[in-house]
Protein backbone atom coordinates (compact mmCIF):
# COMPACT_ATOMS: atom_id res chain seq x y z
CA UNK A 1 0.00 0.00 0.00
CA UNK A 2 1.54 3.38 -1.05
CA UNK A 3 2.88 6.09 1.63
CA UNK A 4 0.84 9.30 0.45
CA UNK A 5 1.80 12.18 2.59
CA UNK A 6 -1.55 14.37 3.81
CA UNK A 7 -2.70 17.47 2.29
CA UNK A 8 -4.33 20.36 3.46
CA UNK A 9 -7.74 18.22 3.37
CA UNK A 10 -6.25 15.75 5.46
CA UNK A 11 -5.44 18.16 8.20
CA UNK A 12 -8.46 19.78 8.08
CA UNK A 13 -10.75 16.09 8.57
CA UNK A 14 -7.53 15.68 11.58
CA UNK A 15 -8.52 19.12 13.57
CA UNK A 16 -12.83 18.15 12.84
CA UNK A 17 -12.11 14.89 15.13
CA UNK A 18 -10.11 16.67 17.32
CA UNK A 19 -12.93 19.66 17.67
CA UNK A 20 -16.07 17.18 17.20
CA UNK A 21 -18.04 15.43 20.34
CA UNK A 22 -19.74 13.20 18.19
CA UNK A 23 -19.05 9.45 19.02
CA UNK A 24 -16.88 10.45 22.11
CA UNK A 25 -17.92 9.44 25.82
CA UNK A 26 -16.05 11.26 28.27
CA UNK A 27 -14.00 9.51 31.00
CA UNK A 28 -11.80 12.26 33.20
CA UNK A 29 -12.28 15.46 33.59
CA UNK A 30 -10.14 17.19 36.40
CA UNK A 31 -7.73 19.80 36.80
CA UNK A 32 -7.60 21.37 33.07
CA UNK A 33 -7.26 18.15 31.59
CA UNK A 34 -10.35 15.95 29.69
CA UNK A 35 -10.04 12.88 28.27
CA UNK A 36 -12.11 10.74 25.87
CA UNK A 37 -13.06 7.73 24.77
CA UNK A 38 -14.12 6.32 20.91
CA UNK A 39 -16.05 3.16 20.65
CA UNK A 40 -14.36 1.42 17.38
CA UNK A 41 -15.59 -1.92 15.38
CA UNK A 42 -12.65 -3.82 16.88
CA UNK A 43 -12.02 -4.32 20.19
CA UNK A 44 -8.07 -4.15 19.75
CA UNK A 45 -7.66 -0.54 18.07
CA UNK A 46 -7.98 1.96 21.10
CA UNK A 47 -9.15 5.66 19.98
CA UNK A 48 -8.40 8.55 22.43
CA UNK A 49 -8.55 11.89 22.82
CA UNK A 50 -7.28 14.95 25.17
CA UNK A 51 -7.66 18.68 26.04
CA UNK A 52 -5.98 20.49 27.93
CA UNK A 53 -6.08 24.56 28.46
CA UNK A 54 -2.61 25.76 28.60
CA UNK A 55 -2.52 29.66 30.43
CA UNK A 56 0.62 31.30 29.88
CA UNK A 57 1.76 29.40 26.79
CA UNK A 58 1.27 30.36 23.60
CA UNK A 59 0.40 28.06 20.47
CA UNK A 60 3.77 28.75 18.59
CA UNK A 61 5.66 27.09 21.47
CA UNK A 62 3.45 24.39 21.81
CA UNK A 63 4.41 23.79 18.94
CA UNK A 64 8.12 24.08 19.42
CA UNK A 65 8.07 21.74 22.26
CA UNK A 66 6.29 18.91 20.57
CA UNK A 67 8.62 19.11 17.78
CA UNK A 68 12.30 19.61 19.78
CA UNK A 69 13.53 15.92 19.66
CA UNK A 70 16.15 17.45 22.15
CA UNK A 71 13.98 18.54 24.52
CA UNK A 72 11.34 15.80 24.32
CA UNK A 73 13.96 13.21 26.06
CA UNK A 74 14.26 15.75 29.36
CA UNK A 75 10.32 15.80 29.81
CA UNK A 76 8.92 12.71 28.13
CA UNK A 77 9.65 10.21 30.71
CA UNK A 78 7.53 7.40 28.98
CA UNK A 79 9.99 7.86 25.98
CA UNK A 80 13.06 5.14 26.07
CA UNK A 81 14.26 6.42 22.79
CA UNK A 82 13.24 8.74 19.39
CA UNK A 83 15.65 9.59 16.56
CA UNK A 84 14.52 11.13 13.49
CA UNK A 85 15.40 8.95 10.21
CA UNK A 86 15.09 11.30 6.95
CA UNK A 87 13.15 13.75 5.34
CA UNK A 88 10.69 13.80 2.79
CA UNK A 89 9.32 16.63 2.22
CA UNK A 90 9.90 20.68 3.71
CA UNK A 91 7.06 19.56 6.25
CA UNK A 92 7.33 15.46 6.30
CA UNK A 93 9.58 13.10 7.96
CA UNK A 94 10.47 9.65 9.11
CA UNK A 95 10.78 8.83 13.02
CA UNK A 96 11.24 6.26 15.73
CA UNK A 97 9.40 6.26 18.91
CA UNK A 98 10.14 3.84 21.73
CA UNK A 99 7.82 4.08 25.20
CA UNK A 100 7.32 2.19 28.08
CA UNK A 101 4.32 0.68 28.90
CA UNK A 102 2.53 -0.13 32.37
CA UNK A 103 4.25 -2.98 34.19
CA UNK A 104 4.24 -6.55 33.12
CA UNK A 105 3.61 -5.04 29.18
CA UNK A 106 6.05 -5.35 27.01
CA UNK A 107 7.21 -2.11 25.76
CA UNK A 108 5.80 -0.59 22.01
CA UNK A 109 7.82 1.11 19.50
CA UNK A 110 6.52 3.00 16.13
CA UNK A 111 8.49 4.07 12.90
CA UNK A 112 5.70 6.92 11.89
CA UNK A 113 5.71 9.07 8.85
CA UNK A 114 4.79 12.48 10.30
CA UNK A 115 3.80 15.69 8.65
CA UNK A 116 2.72 19.40 10.22
CA UNK A 117 0.84 22.56 8.89
CA UNK A 118 0.40 25.77 10.81
CA UNK A 119 -2.83 26.97 9.49
CA UNK A 120 -4.27 30.26 10.49
CA UNK A 121 -4.02 30.70 14.06
CA UNK A 122 -3.79 27.02 14.39
CA UNK A 123 -1.06 24.61 14.25
CA UNK A 124 -1.26 20.48 13.49
CA UNK A 125 1.03 17.75 14.07
CA UNK A 126 -0.20 14.03 12.56
CA UNK A 127 1.70 10.65 11.82
CA UNK A 128 1.26 7.58 10.86
CA UNK A 129 2.97 3.72 10.79
CA UNK A 130 4.88 3.05 8.11
CA UNK A 131 7.19 0.49 7.43
CA UNK A 132 11.11 1.34 6.65
CA UNK A 133 13.47 -1.46 4.77
CA UNK A 134 16.48 -0.26 7.67
CA UNK A 135 14.26 -0.11 10.53
CA UNK A 136 12.30 -3.60 10.83
CA UNK A 137 10.67 -5.12 14.22
CA UNK A 138 13.50 -5.10 17.35
CA UNK A 139 13.24 -8.10 19.15
CA UNK A 140 12.56 -6.37 22.84
CA UNK A 141 9.33 -4.68 21.46
CA UNK A 142 6.15 -5.02 20.18
CA UNK A 143 5.76 -2.97 16.69
CA UNK A 144 2.71 -1.33 17.45
CA UNK A 145 0.68 0.63 14.41
CA UNK A 146 -0.16 4.16 14.54
CA UNK A 147 -3.50 4.65 12.32
CA UNK A 148 -3.87 8.01 12.97
CA UNK A 149 -2.38 10.14 16.13
CA UNK A 150 -1.13 14.25 16.16
CA UNK A 151 -1.55 17.26 17.72
CA UNK A 152 -3.99 20.35 17.37
CA UNK A 153 -2.70 23.52 18.89
CA UNK A 154 -5.35 26.52 19.05
CA UNK A 155 -4.72 30.08 19.73
CA UNK A 156 -6.17 31.88 22.08
CA UNK A 157 -4.81 35.38 22.38
CA UNK A 158 -0.68 36.12 22.96
CA UNK A 159 -0.34 33.83 26.09
CA UNK A 160 -2.63 30.93 26.15
CA UNK A 161 -3.66 28.20 24.29
CA UNK A 162 -5.56 24.71 24.01
CA UNK A 163 -3.94 21.16 23.19
CA UNK A 164 -5.30 18.20 21.78
CA UNK A 165 -3.91 15.16 21.38
CA UNK A 166 -5.75 12.41 19.28
CA UNK A 167 -4.59 9.14 18.59
CA UNK A 168 -6.00 5.91 17.04
CA UNK A 169 -3.93 3.00 17.58
CA UNK A 170 -3.32 -0.64 17.29
CA UNK A 171 -1.24 -2.10 20.44
CA UNK A 172 -0.72 -5.80 18.46
CA UNK A 173 -2.14 -7.73 21.75
CA UNK A 174 -5.22 -8.42 23.34
CA UNK A 175 -4.66 -5.80 26.47
CA UNK A 176 -6.67 -6.37 29.47
CA UNK A 177 -9.31 -3.60 30.73
CA UNK A 178 -6.77 -2.67 33.50
CA UNK A 179 -4.55 -0.95 31.04
CA UNK A 180 -7.34 1.21 28.78
CA UNK A 181 -8.63 1.94 32.72
CA UNK A 182 -5.11 3.24 33.36
CA UNK A 183 -4.29 4.61 30.47
CA UNK A 184 -7.74 6.80 30.32
CA UNK A 185 -7.50 7.35 34.64
CA UNK A 186 -3.60 8.35 34.72
CA UNK A 187 -1.50 7.81 32.03
CA UNK A 188 -2.92 10.30 29.77
CA UNK A 189 -3.97 13.21 32.14
CA UNK A 190 -0.72 12.98 33.62
CA UNK A 191 0.99 13.11 29.96
CA UNK A 192 -0.92 16.35 28.97
CA UNK A 193 0.37 17.86 31.98
CA UNK A 194 4.12 16.99 31.98
CA UNK A 195 3.50 18.86 28.11
CA UNK A 196 2.40 21.66 29.74
CA UNK A 197 5.00 21.80 32.39
CA UNK A 198 7.11 21.34 30.10
CA UNK A 199 6.00 23.89 27.79
CA UNK A 200 6.29 27.11 30.59
CA UNK A 201 9.96 25.94 31.03
CA UNK A 202 10.60 25.40 27.30
CA UNK A 203 11.58 28.98 26.42
CA UNK A 204 14.20 29.70 29.33
CA UNK A 205 15.57 26.29 28.21
CA UNK A 206 15.27 27.09 24.29
CA UNK A 207 17.65 30.89 24.77
CA UNK A 208 20.63 27.86 26.17
CA UNK A 209 20.06 25.30 23.48
CA UNK A 210 20.45 26.99 20.06
CA UNK A 211 17.54 28.82 20.15
CA UNK A 212 17.79 29.66 16.27
CA UNK A 213 17.42 25.84 15.57
CA UNK A 214 14.18 25.13 14.36
CA UNK A 215 14.29 22.98 11.13
CA UNK A 216 10.50 22.30 11.47
CA UNK A 217 10.07 26.41 10.85
CA UNK A 218 12.70 27.00 8.35
CA UNK A 219 13.36 23.78 6.71
CA UNK A 220 17.01 25.52 5.09
CA UNK A 221 18.29 24.06 8.59
CA UNK A 222 16.97 20.16 8.26
CA UNK A 223 19.81 18.53 8.08
CA UNK A 224 18.52 14.87 7.68
CA UNK A 225 19.11 12.60 4.58
CA UNK A 226 16.48 12.89 2.42
CA UNK A 227 14.09 9.41 2.17
CA UNK A 228 11.96 9.00 -1.07
CA UNK A 229 8.49 8.40 -0.55
CA UNK A 230 8.94 4.79 -2.57
CA UNK A 231 11.31 3.28 0.14
CA UNK A 232 8.71 3.45 2.22
CA UNK A 233 5.26 1.50 2.73
CA UNK A 234 2.15 1.46 4.80
CA UNK A 235 2.58 -0.39 8.15
CA UNK A 236 -0.33 -3.42 8.10
CA UNK A 237 -1.26 -4.23 11.42
CA UNK A 238 -1.47 -7.89 9.77
CA UNK A 239 1.40 -8.38 9.12
CA UNK A 240 2.90 -7.82 12.56
CA UNK A 241 2.89 -10.06 15.61
CA UNK A 242 0.04 -9.81 17.66
CA UNK A 243 0.31 -11.23 21.37
CA UNK A 244 -1.90 -11.81 24.14
CA UNK A 245 -1.47 -10.06 27.45
CA UNK A 246 -5.22 -10.02 27.95
CA UNK A 247 -4.14 -12.24 31.37
CA UNK A 248 -1.86 -10.08 33.04
CA UNK A 249 -2.49 -8.79 35.74
CA UNK A 250 -1.99 -5.39 37.18
CA UNK A 251 1.29 -4.64 38.72
CA UNK A 252 0.41 -2.43 41.83
CA UNK A 253 3.93 -1.26 41.95
CA UNK A 254 3.56 1.76 39.61
CA UNK A 255 0.46 3.25 40.53
CA UNK A 256 1.77 6.03 42.68
CA UNK A 257 4.10 6.96 39.86
CA UNK A 258 1.00 6.80 37.31
CA UNK A 259 -0.86 9.48 40.24
CA UNK A 260 1.25 11.57 40.48
CA UNK A 261 0.26 15.03 38.25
Amino acid sequence: MPVQIPDDSDFSSFREQCLSGAGWTSRYSRGGVTVWCHEEETGTVQKLKMRIACKDVNAETLYDVLHDTSYRKKWDTNMIDTYDIGRLTANADVGYYSWKCPSPLKNRDFVTMRSWLPLGNDYLIINYSVKHPKHPPKKDYVRAVSLLTGYLIQSNGASCSTLYYLTQMDPRGSLPKWVVNRVSQFVAPKAMRKIYKASLKYPDWKRKHEPGLKPWTFPEQNALPSVSVSELSVQRADSLENIDESGLSEDKTRHSEDEET
